[in-house]
């Protein structure tokens, strides 16, 4: 089952997904011990770390070229994807990117 998009409860908010990891029992205690110190819970700790993961990330020429990649790739997908409509259909493929999908 999947996270609703709308309404959620107190437990799991709504638009929250929840994610479960293995520690291994050092690393687990002293995530503990962390969050116990910092009137914190092992749950914001991890989050802490993980958007610090990322913030240091988003900065990558590595990442950021191999982003570009997919995003060509997505797009050569697209078009075609698009040209088989064409074909199958008969209609001009470059109307295909701007119009609305039927029965939406």
């Amino acid at each position: 089952m999947t996270t609703p998009i709308t309404g959620g409860d107190r437990q799991n908010p709504a638009g929250i997904k929840t994610l479960a990891i293995r520690l291994e029992p050092d690393v687990h205690t002293q995530l503990t011990l962390i969050a116990q110190l910092r009137n914190s819970t092992i749950t914001d700790e991890i989050r802490k770390a993980l958007m610090a993961h990322i913030d240091g990330i988003k900065g990558s020429a590595d990442l950021a070229s191999q982003a570009e990649s997919a995003m060509a790739e997505i797009e050569r997908e697209a078009a075609a994807r698009r040209e088989a409509i064409a074909q199958l259909f008969g209609s001009d493929p470059e109307a295909t990117k701007t119009r609305p999908a039927r029965g939406r």
